[in-house]
């Protein structure tokens, strides 16, 4: 009878009621650190409080977020001024050579390409000439067979040309830029043509932004052939030395399939363009290395393979190809052609694949830092972390 009469009350206690209906303290909850009643949950309550708090946090990250994504597609990082001189290894079609001497007005810009001539770059990149004409400093004026080609093709715009639409997926697989080789001469540039402003087109330049006239050096672009990336020739470590490096998109090619040995393969040409490159680095200069983002890139660890030889990451941002005006990227084997041998329509855009440039400096080096970043620049990366002034790009 008592074991009915215990079991009575607690049910009676656990409903907040006495035998006398009179309410009750809530029942004491065993293994707690407090005898306290347990709160409701409400708006009252402090865990409501702190998931409402992080709500809004969580919300202004994202709003922030945004405004740094935009903030930073309408003012991309140029890891250069127009009066530095630039180095640019691998070039492909040239095209990016070509935007930073027309759009960014360079005017001591070193291009290099990896093929033996002026015959064997046409060969691989068809409209070539155009870009090299830019780097020349003259007007381009397109053959007479190149007319007469475009010519027809606009008479016959009407056709079919949907047996020119099959490409080879398997040349998709190739990205980046020229692979090295084993020459290491340099050759004159090639008398030839492409559309370039005048002078008086960056007249302005020679004007502070006090309106101070202050004459520019005279231009000295140049293109170099047969220069490769892991054996840069002496002449390119003599003074006057290079403010900036460019290695846009290296890649040995397709030497294996295997991806460890594509790994090791193209962390072998960093680790040599490295050295190679320090010696025709400025006191102060930097290192620019782009690369596609996700893998197999991630795995090169290119911050360790710079450290190998005194080198340090200043800083990363997310590359733009939008910023350089007439860029496209080039292919290592060149443009993919069609059965007929023209250009294959619709093919790969490595442009538009996310990519991101890593700034190297030499360790203890006093860097000096292009114009246009010195305002934006909000915060610095160091060799051990991932933070940089675009953080927060999409």
């Amino acid at each position: 009878m008592g074991g009915k009469r215990r079991k009575l009350q607690m049910k009676q206690q656990a409903n907040g009621k006495a035998g006398g209906g009179k309410p009750m303290a809530r029942a004491f909850i065993p293994n707690r650190h407090s005898d306290k009643p347990l709160a409701a949950a409400g708006p009252s309550s402090g865990a409501y409080h702190a998931q409402q708090q992080g709500k809004k946090t969580s919300k202004k990250a994202q709003e922030q977020r945004e405004r740094q994504i935009q903030y930073n597609k309408e003012h991309p990082t140029i890891p250069f001024d127009a009066d530095d001189r630039i180095l640019l290894v691998g070039e492909g079609d040239l095209s990016f050579a070509a935007s930073l001497i027309r759009h960014h007005r360079c005017r001591h810009v070193t291009a290099t390409v990896l093929d033996k001539n002026h015959a064997e770059l046409v060969e691989k990149y068809p409209s070539v000439d155009a870009n090299i004409a830019i780097i020349n400093g003259v007007k381009f004026e397109p053959k007479k067979e190149e007319v007469e080609e475009k010519a027809g093709k606009d008479d016959n715009d009407g056709g079919d040309d949907s047996k020119n639409a099959k490409g080879d997926d398997k040349q998709d697989q190739e990205d980046d830029a020229p692979p090295p080789s084993s020459a290491s001469e340099t050759a004159a540039p090639a008398p030839t043509d492409a559309a370039v402003d005048d002078d008086e087109s960056d007249s302005d330049a020679d004007y502070d932004a006090s309106g101070n006239y202050h004459p520019r050096a005279p231009k000295s672009n140049c293109l170099l052939y047969n220069v490769d990336a892991t054996k840069l020739p002496p002449a390119l470590s003599r003074k006057p030395l290079f403010d900036r490096i460019l290695f846009n998109f290296p890649h040995v090619g397709g030497k294996s399939t295997d991806v460890n040995r594509q790994v090791r393969y193209n962390q072998e040409l960093l680790v040599s363009f490295f050295r190679r490159a320090v010696g025709a680095l400025a006191p102060g200069g930097s290192i620019v290395v782009t690369l596609f983002e996700g893998e197999p890139y991630t795995l090169w660890n290119v911050r360790d393979l710079a450290r190998h030889v005194g080198l340090q990451v200043d800083t990363s941002f997310r590359f733009h190809a939008g910023a350089y005006p007439g860029y496209h990227h080039a292919r290592t084997a060149g443009v993919i052609r069609s059965k007929k041998g023209g250009p294959e329509p619709g093919g790969w855009r490595g442009e538009d694949r996310t990519s991101r440039s890593y700034v190297f400096v030499r360790k203890g080096d006093a860097v000096r830092q292009p114009k246009n970043q010195q305002v934006k620049r909000k915060r610095e990366s160091d060799d051990e972390g991932e933070e940089s002034d675009d953080e927060f790009d999409d």
